[in-house]
């Protein structure tokens, strides 16, 4: 299955209503993500968040760089749009209509340089081997010193620990649901987790085997900041 399933409003309204909230740990990832921007990263004036969703790891770091001007890309015209709408007041910020799958997708931002970029849940719908171009061609747009987290739905190391995280996920999202006044069975959930129509979008691979990626090309400072399960935060900064 393709990755364009993604530019469904009804998936993504599903995704950001009834999902992104009760993803395990999110408060933590996004707390993870401003430490290092905070510790290990630059002094930010520009910044890309790629396969932006709703902006919300942009916003993270427009909270640390409010000067920082934006550049947030999609390529569903109601992630762009939810964004836009929950864009930090009074931040510089671009929206822009782009499938960074597609080669060349670069020519599309405006600016050929970015202090810092980064992606959410998002560049595993890729093959592996666009996988490393894509990270070639964000470390190509990166300023000496640029820093680049992807926070990530990553492959489990064996079926049962794939098992394990999944029973993990359903009960973060049952308590989720729950918390907003919802009662939903585990049957139910497990049903819609295993049904979900972008399912057969996932290509996940070892986070292991990305950071390897990542310095293969070049980028220092690699490391896997955050992981519990399928989710982590990993990245690295390009040499000055």
């Amino acid at each position: 299955m393709s990755d364009k399933i993604w530019r469904s409003a009804d998936l993504g309204k599903k995704y950001l209503e009834g999902v992104r909230g009760g993803i395990p740990l999110a408060a933590e990832q996004l707390d993870v993500l401003a430490a290092v921007m905070r510790d290990i990263g630059p002094e930010v004036s520009s910044f890309l968040d790629l396969g932006c969703g709703d902006g919300v790891l942009g916003r993270v770091i427009h909270a640390l760089h409010p000067r920082a001007e934006g550049t947030f890309v999609d390529f569903s015209e109601f992630m762009l749009d939810a964004a836009r709408s929950k864009a930090l007041p009074g931040t510089a910020s671009r929206f822009t209509l782009c499938d960074y799958g597609s080669r060349g997708w670069q020519s599309s931002l405006g600016r050929t340089s970015f202090d810092a970029v980064v992606s959410g849940f998002s560049i595993h719908h890729q093959p592996d081997e666009r996988k490393v171009e894509i990270y070639q061609e964000i470390f190509d747009l990166l300023s000496p010193g640029g820093i680049f987290l992807n926070l990530e739905h990553v492959s489990s190391a064996t079926p049962r620990i794939e098992k394990a995280f999944e029973e993990f996920f359903l009960l973060s999202m049952e308590a989720y649901h729950a918390s907003g006044g919802v009662t939903r069975s585990m049957e139910e959930l497990r049903k819609e987790y295993l049904d979900r129509p972008d399912r057969g979008a996932n290509i996940l691979a070892p986070v292991e085997n990305q950071c390897a990626w990542l310095r293969k090309i070049g980028y220092e400072e690699v490391d896997c900041f955050f992981k519990v399960f399928e989710l982590a935060l990993f990245g690295g900064v390009k040499p000055r």
